[in-house]
């Protein structure tokens, strides 16, 4: 009977089970002896041997809210996550033990990182969606894998990236009249640019229109002036064939200009002008 507890007892010590997104590390007298990833039921030397679990997983820290000075000494807050796993779960056991440990090197490396990139840009040029703040994450995940790769703690940072770069709120309205009256300056610039260039246009259109009204002119009097003469040589060619009709035609033409605003005339009843006229 005696044996038989005994037995259960070895056997319950030396079981341990490994689940889906978790690293078993096998202890022995505080030692990391070997990681067991794959899941299932396992054993291990009872009382000798212990197990500490870490996850697998990848995992997420945020930071707090930090202070840091900008290029041109502006201070604003600061805080960011990084995405984040255990790559060896033996490693991580000797440097720093446990996920809080792993969490406190990471936001060490992270602080340095963001204080020293942002420490070399604008505030202005941080905010703007112009100046690749894709980048400057891409930078400091950069530094982060670098140092943590070379301390060697058995981590991974995959990603880093600023969540928020605001001014103290004692900052911010002096920041942002600043910036407002930089924008006003730079629009009033582009409206007098505009101006400038609209008179240019303007005037180049004006002296075209004024060249082509003096073109159109100077064509129309050559026109009417060979339609004159063409009028002229058609007239004395009418004259020459016959005189007398000719000088009838005219007289016509005459009477359509004399009567055009249906005036009094007086003039003798046998005169000739005033024969043709009645049809005699």
């Amino acid at each position: 009977m005696i044996s038989a507890v005994v037995l259960i007892i070895l056997l319950a010590g030396s079981m341990y089970i490994v689940k889906e997104g978790e690293y078993k590390v096998v202890l022995r007298f505080g030692e990391a002896m070997r990681t067991v990833e794959e899941p299932g039921l396992k054993f291990k030397l009872p009382f000798i041997e212990n197990v500490s679990e870490l996850p697998k997983y990848q995992m997420t820290y945020e930071s707090s809210p930090t202070s840091i000075l900008t290029k041109d000494q502006k201070p604003i807050v600061v805080d960011n996550y990084t995405v984040w796993r255990i790559t060896n779960a033996s490693q991580f056991l000797r440097t720093v033990q446990s996920v809080s440990g792993g969490v406190q090197r990471i936001d060490e490396a992270v602080y340095n990182s963001v204080r020293r990139k942002l420490s070399e840009v604008n505030y202005e040029n941080i905010i703007s969606e112009d100046t690749g703040r894709g980048n400057i994450n891409d930078e400091i995940t950069k530094d982060v894998v670098a140092a943590l790769t070379r301390d060697n703690y058995g981590i991974e940072v995959i990603d880093v990236r600023i969540k928020r770069t605001d001014l103290p709120e004692e900052n911010k309205q002096s920041v942002y009249n600043r910036m407002i009256s930089d924008r006003q300056s730079i629009a009033a610039r582009y409206l007098s640019e505009g101006d400038e260039e609209s008179k240019k246009i303007t005037s180049k259109a004006d002296r075209t229109s004024r060249e082509l009204m003096a073109q159109a002119e100077a064509d129309s009097k050559k026109i009417i002036a060979e339609g004159e003469g063409q009028a002229a040589k058609i007239y004395n060619q009418a004259y020459g064939k016959s005189p007398e009709f000719y000088s009838f035609y005219r007289t016509l033409e005459s009477y359509v200009t004399t009567l055009k605003n249906e005036p009094v005339i007086m003039m003798p009843i046998d005169s000739p002008y005033a024969k043709i006229l009645m049809g005699q």
